[in-house]
């Protein structure tokens, strides 16, 4: 069970990682405007653009990523097989990040799918 706490752990932190990409396109603007930044934010273009599109996608990802998770801790369902679909989850989500940010779609959208089957499986296994 402590796998799936850190790739829990791992996947909270993925927004605030993939946030550091944003505030560098922001600051390439002129400054990074903490007061108005969504303003800002809506100002990016090209890499800035993915960027900010690949953070927004982290929290998205995490609202299917957690209550599974979480399911399976409370279900006492944390088989290996299991623990590996919240490996593949990150990984996936970490190669969705740099493959935006790359420019790189049709890869990026055949990763995003994985990371959206993880979960589903996870409480597929849960449920059976």
């Amino acid at each position: 069970m402590n796998l799936l706490i850190w790739t829990l752990f791992a996947a909270l932190l993925l927004p605030f990682i993939a946030k550091i990409p944003v505030a560098i396109a922001m600051n390439k603007l002129g400054k990074y405007d903490n007061n108005h930044p969504r303003n800002q934010q809506s100002e990016l273009t090209g890499f800035g653009a993915r960027a900010l599109a690949a953070h927004q996608n982290a929290f998205e990802s995490l609202i299917i990523f957690t209550p599974a998770l979480l399911l399976a801790i409370v279900t006492n369902n944390h088989s290996s097989f299991i623990q590996q679909l919240a490996v593949v989850y990150i990984i996936s989500r970490l190669a969705y990040n740099a493959l935006y940010l790359a420019n790189i779609s049709t890869i990026r959208s055949l990763v995003w799918f994985v990371s959206l089957l993880c979960p589903l499986t996870i409480v597929w296994q849960c449920v059976n």
